[in-house]
């Protein structure tokens, strides 16, 4: 394994902009992967994750703007953190939804909340070295998290067993958009941890941080929901569940997400020798949602 950092790959670096999408969920089931509240609701946890954790990416960003002395890069952030705050809204924007459907998150999403703005928030220190330190730990959990969900971006764009199966179209194209995007965007957070600090001690010590609470905060997610659905009696889930629907492709397969580990802790590694930018722009050129955003934001900008 190489010891000398990779260099991004050009032609994977694309301009980022904000899609202003809008989704109406008025039509899609409580298991709207039908007759599989398992898979629906491990994808759920998506609903109840993001909107907390990626509001903190967004403050986190912030204050490292000051910070970049890069013009391209930061060009890159201001757009990372515009496609962050629309990814948040939108996934926030499905819990209404799940409350009509007999199914309160709130319980589970103030726990989240705790994590990323207690636990992970501002903290009172001093400025200089110390300040400085919590940031960069924080860019740097930032990059770990979006390896993952790049990952799983790029698993749900060629999820096509989630179409064979039936699952609801408008829930997709949530899923979708927002996957494109993160591929789209997935060099971002590592290219801005390299430029601030980019250290390999603190990379890999973040990630295992990263990767262990990114685990556990599912596991709960997954339980609260089984135990939480109003349609289930006696709720039975467990690990051989998850990796069995991996085999099937409902959900990301345990090997792929095991040999995202040592990519990342490779020190080779950068995010742009992963995945596909031209995949992802072709499906947010094909996104019902993105489509219907780009049609209006001509009439936004008129009545400006």
């Amino acid at each position: 394994m190489s010891h000398t950092q990779a260099g991004p790959v050009e032609s994977e670096r694309v301009p980022l902009k904000a899609r202003n999408v809008s989704f109406s969920w008025e039509d899609t089931p409580l298991h709207w992967v039908p007759g599989d509240p398992f898979t629906t609701h491990t994808i759920n946890v998506l609903h109840l994750l993001l909107p907390a954790g990626e509001r903190w990416f967004v403050h986190v960003y912030k204050q490292a703007l000051p910070l970049i002395e890069d013009e391209r890069l930061r060009a890159d952030v201001i757009g990372f953190i515009g496609q962050e705050a629309v990814h948040s809204q939108s996934h926030d924007e499905v819990l209404p939804h799940l409350r009509e459907q007999g199914l309160d998150p709130t319980p589970y999403t103030a726990q989240v909340d705790w994590f990323f703005e207690k636990l992970l928030g501002d903290r009172t220190l001093p400025p200089g070295r110390a300040r400085r330190w919590w940031l960069l730990e924080r860019v740097a959990l930032i990059a770990a998290i979006e390896h993952y969900t790049a990952f799983l971006g790029d698993w749900v764009l060629g999820a096509a067993e989630l179409d064979r199966r039936g699952a609801d179209p408008t829930m997709l194209d949530l899923l979708r958009w927002h996957g494109a995007e993160e591929v789209e965007h997935r060099s971002v957070a590592f290219d801005l941890f390299q430029h601030l600090d980019g250290s390999y001690r603190r990379r890999a010590r973040t990630w295992a941080t990263a990767f262990t609470a990114l685990v556990f905060l599912w596991q709960r997610g997954v339980r609260f929901f089984m135990e939480n659905d109003p349609t289930l009696t006696a709720p039975k889930y467990s690990v051989k569940d998850f990796h069995d629907r991996g085999r099937q492709g409902v959900l990301p397969s345990t090997g792929a997400m095991l040999r995202s580990i040592p990519r990342y802790l490779g020190r080779g590694y950068h995010p742009s020798h992963e995945f596909s930018t031209a995949q992802a722009v072709a499906y947010l050129e094909a996104s019902p949602a993105a489509l219907a955003a780009e049609r209006a934001e001509p009439s936004a900008r008129e009545a400006a």
